[in-house]
């Protein structure tokens, strides 16, 4: 009978224990759920003609630098209730919705520099990590209360040494920076999962006018405009799909630099040992990003090309370089390949356009690798000592950036950026500056080299 009773209560202790443990579990699966998920289903605005929303998930978003798309996106948000930080680095404000309403609006005292391999991404993220003190191994800095929402990018307060001493500089390496009182309010109300707008867009329209006129330019079709002011200097059949062979190239670098770290070392494998204007790559080296972006854009490799893609998958990385090219307005445009050895690569003058805006405006160091400038830079020379740069206007210091390439479908293309000097030209008005970033892309021409030294002397010498 007592022997039965003590099983009886150890059983019952043993309830109680159980019971415990749930409970306990149950309150740490509650906490963990409040804090670590946060998913919201957004649904997001057209940006094309078709008024066709291409599905999307969470990361860098070109099309954000668009103005009236990033205050549509917001609103659209606004609207749904949805609870999320929203970043505008031209405006250089950050706000936090509480379901749709404004809670916090606070100064954005840093950013990433426009122009170098750190600058701030436009996208639509999310809060992935909660860290209360993160230490840099690059700057060798703390940040208090950081928001990490896209690999090496996070929102933080003010940065210090070791020793205590906070960062003198307004330099970021890339994140947001927030004052550090502002940062900890942030920190306080955000829970992980949160969705992170950010946008550099320029809200001041550009108001710059020139004169227009024909050029006697022999090719399929051609389009040069200022990439400021959208004016068009001369235009033909501009929205004719035709192949562009290895400009193809800097969508390519810039879905690299958008979806891959700079400082990834990728090995080279017999797969992508393809024929090429001068074969550089040996199976087994390994290799950076930046170190194959260098023969990608100065010698057209496609044998960089294909090892850039396979490091994410080359039909997932032709997939994103699709999905890009729509997200940034070039709805005339489609890959099928990475290096443009493909004749159904294809696109449009105007498109093309588009894409030399986008990087001049967010992506100049991609431009920056296509010229012979013997700027210094973090990443140090390339491994490629004896490269050699197939650009047209290489050396020329008004050159900004650009590419060419030719197929047999193709015949030659070429798209190329000057910094021109139009203080020569008294009809001008509306300008703060004479000097002007011009772009031109001549596509289906018997000699690109040609017609692209007589387009650019057409504008010179008309435009003054």
């Amino acid at each position: 009978m007592v022997k039965n009773i003590l099983h009886k209560e150890v059983r019952l202790y043993l309830v109680v224990i159980l019971l415990l443990i749930v409970s306990i579990s149950a309150i740490i699966i509650i906490v963990t759920f409040k804090d670590t998920i946060y998913n919201y289903q957004i649904s997001l605005p057209a940006n094309n003609q078709n008024n066709h929303v291409e599905s999307f998930t969470y990361g860098s978003w070109p099309a954000l630098e668009n103005a009236d798309f990033y205050n549509s996106v917001e609103n659209s948000m606004i609207a749904q209730k949805t609870t999320f930080i929203s970043v505008n680095l031209s405006t250089m404000r950050l706000q936090y919705y509480t379901e749709g309403v404004l809670t916090d609006d606070v100064a954005v005292l840093a950013k990433g520099k426009p122009g170098s391999w750190w600058e701030t991404p436009a996208g639509l993220y999310k809060v992935e990590e909660k860290i209360r003190t993160d230490f840099s191994n690059f700057a060798h800095v703390y940040s208090p209360w950081a928001l990490d929402f896209q690999g090496n990018f996070l929102i933080h307060g003010w940065p210090y040494y070791p020793d205590g001493t906070p960062v003198g500089s307004t330099y970021s390496g890339g994140c947001i920076r927030l004052s550090t009182e502002d940062a900890k309010a942030l920190y306080t109300m955000v829970s992980v999962g949160t969705p992170v707008l950010v946008s550099s867009a320029n809200f001041d329209p550009d108001t710059f006018q020139e004169q227009f006129q024909e050029p006697p330019i022999l090719a399929t079709s051609y389009f040069a405009a200022d990439l400021k002011s959208d004016f068009v200097f001369a235009e033909k059949d501009p929205d004719t799909q035709v192949p562009i062979a290895s400009l193809t190239k800097l969508m390519t670098a810039l879905v690299a630099v958008e979806y891959i770290n700079i400082e990834n070392t990728i090995t080279i494998k017999p797969s992508m040992i393809v024929k090429t204007s001068i074969p550089r790559l040996k199976v087994g080296e390994k290799l950076s990003l930046y170190n194959l972006l260098q023969p990608l854009l100065k010698e057209s490799s496609n044998e960089a090309a294909m090892a850039i893609s396979d490091f994410l998958g080359t039909k997932h990385f032709v997939d994103l370089m699709n999905q890009t090219a729509q997200s940034i307005g070039m709805t005339d445009t489609h890959f099928t390949d990475p290096s443009g050895s493909d004749w159904a690569d294809v696109s449009t003058a105007h498109d093309l356009f588009v894409l030399a805006q986008y990087l001049y405006d967010n992506r100049s160091f991609i431009l920056k690798m296509t010229t012979n400038n013997k700027d210094p830079n973090v990443y140090g020379p390339s491994v490629f000592t004896n490269l050699q740069n197939f650009n047209v206007f290489a050396d020329d210091p008004d050159f900004v950036g650009g590419k060419v390439g030719q197929n047999g479908a193709a015949s030659g293309t070429i798209l190329s950026i000057f910094n021109e000097d139009f203080s020569g030209n008294s009809e001008n008005i509306g300008s703060s500056t004479d000097e002007r970033p011009i772009m031109f892309v001549i596509l289906g021409s018997d000699n690109y080299t040609q017609a692209s030294q007589d387009f650019l002397t057409w504008i010179k010498s008309t435009y003054r």
